[in-house]
Formats: C-alpha cells, structure tokens, sequence
C-alpha cells in the first residue's frame, strides 16, 4: 500500500515497516515508529476515496492511501479520483455495451451503475461520478465502443 501526505510527501506500506500503532480510544492512536512516540487523532475520513485528516502534535496532515488496485487502474489510465466530473460519461477503454441499467430522464447519485461495458472478457460496470439527471444516452445495448467514445449525458 502506498500513502500520500498533504501531496508533498510519499511513503510505501509494506511488511517490513517497522512501527507499533495502538488505538487508546474511538479515533485516537498511539504511534511508536523509529524510536519515537506519536499520538494521532483521526478528525475525518472518507473510506470511499481512503483519505483521511489526522492531527499530529498540533499539525494536521492530510494522508492519502493507494492500494495495489489503485494503482493498476492508475496505470491503465482508469483512475477514478482523477475523472473529471463534466457532463459526459467516456468509455474508459475500448469495449461492448452489454447493458445499459439507466433510462433518459433518470435521476443518479455519485457511484450509482449506468452501464455494463465488457472489455479483455471481463464485465465493468460504470459508474457515475456525480449527481445529475441523464439528458442523452448515446450508447445502445451490443455497441462497440473505443475508448473516450460518449456513452451517455448529463442535463
């Protein structure tokens, strides 16, 4: 697992990280790492997006982590944080429209499914990265699409 802090700094979690992290109480940590004792405490977090706001000795510092998930949609340029939320919904890669699970006129949330686009014989499904009301679904059940190609608009 790699980490991000206040994105300046980065940092690898792995097995040979030598530290000792206790919780003392509900959002609250007592920290021992290279002979030094910390006590943090967690002021927010969002578990969706893994990142949180942690409080150090009267500094804050905002920690970013990326598992190894992360990291391979990062590479096949699938990074979902980094999506612009425009009115556009693009192919993230070149596929086939297996299913479209919305209508024209529909009302979304952030992360709800639109559609099922297969692609290298695994089925996606994709999602939405905002609230909005569907205005034009450009895609259609067994279309072949390339990647960045517009599946869908909102209004």
């Amino acid at each position: 697992m790699k980490g991000n802090v206040n994105t300046r700094f980065e940092f690898d979690l792995n097995k040979d990280v030598n530290w000792d992290i206790v919780e003392i109480k509900e959002r609250q940590f007592h920290i021992f790492y290279n002979k030094k004792s910390f006590v943090a405490d967690v002021l927010s977090h969002d578990k969706k997006a893994k990142t949180f706001e942690i409080q150090i000795n009267s500094n804050t510092y905002t920690v970013s982590l990326k598992d190894r998930f992360d990291e391979l949609l990062n590479d096949l340029g699938m990074d979902v944080s980094n999506a612009i939320k425009d009115n556009e919904v693009k192919a993230p890669m070149p596929g086939r429209v297996l299913e479209i699970l919305v209508k024209e006129g529909d009302s979304v949330s952030e992360g709800d499914g639109l559609l099922v686009l297969e692609a290298m014989k695994m089925e996606n499904i994709i999602k939405s990265t905002r609230e909005g009301v569907l205005k034009h679904i450009q895609a259609n059940e067994g279309d072949s699409v390339e990647k960045n190609a517009i599946l869908l608009s909102y209004e």
